[in-house]
């Protein structure tokens, strides 16, 4: 991938995310879009990727898993977030730094925002990614790094999910409610335990460079 490309490729992920963060109830940042502290006062998020289908110019990306942490220090729209990317094992060098390219905001589109945002990327790796669908419950480890277990929260009608819809949040416009029977993540020096604490999950279609 010649360098003096990215941010001009054309590239399209279509697929789930799940984030699970250090918020005690649901995430204000969904409805605030940044406007509003985390209830912690600052965030702390792991989350897994599955791409259904992808591409990044002529390369295929379809299914690959990535593993995210993101740490912020206040609110989400201030900025100076420091982030670590966890991309699948089974990539090659060429998808490797399209995934790169794409999730630290360089390929510009939907994540783009995060060259704005992110003020440090601490580091990016391979690591054997597994994102399962169990009924309802999402099962995400990330090698030794993250082990997430992540369901719906029960709304009323036990058949439908307690969702969001029609935000302008920045992974896409319905949020399903969530939390975590299980979130750890030892990576970078942090450890986290957010059992039970906020999570989410929403179908994704991103897109660049526009």
């Amino acid at each position: 991938m010649a360098l003096d490309a990215v941010g001009t490729v054309p590239w399209t992920l279509k697929g789930e995310l799940i984030l699970n963060c250090n918020c005690t109830v649901f995430c204000p940042c969904v409805v605030s879009l940044g406007k509003h502290p985390p209830t912690e006062g600052h965030c702390q998020t792991w989350g897994g990727v599955r791409i259904d289908s992808g591409s990044y110019g002529d390369l295929d990306l379809s299914g690959f898993n990535i593993g995210l942490m993101i740490e912020i220090p206040g609110m989400m729209g201030r900025g100076n977030w420091k982030v670590a990317l966890f991309i699948d094992e089974r990539t090659s060098d060429a998808q490797y730094d399209a995934l790169v390219a794409i999730f630290s905001g360089a390929a510009k589109g939907t994540t783009g925002l995060f060259q704005i945002l992110v003020g440090e990327i601490l580091g990016h790796e391979r690591q054997p990614v597994s994102y399962d669908t169990d009924g309802k419950t999402r099962h995400i480890t990330v090698g030794r790094k993250i082990k997430g277990v992540v369901h719906p929260v029960a709304g009323k009608d036990p058949e439908r999910d307690l969702v969001i819809t029609n935000t302008e949040y920045w992974m896409g416009p319905d949020i399903t409610v969530a939390t975590a029977s299980k979130g750890r993540l030892r990576a970078y020096g942090r450890v986290w335990d957010f059992d039970g604490r906020s999570a989410e999950i929403c179908q994704i279609d991103w897109h660049g460079p526009e």
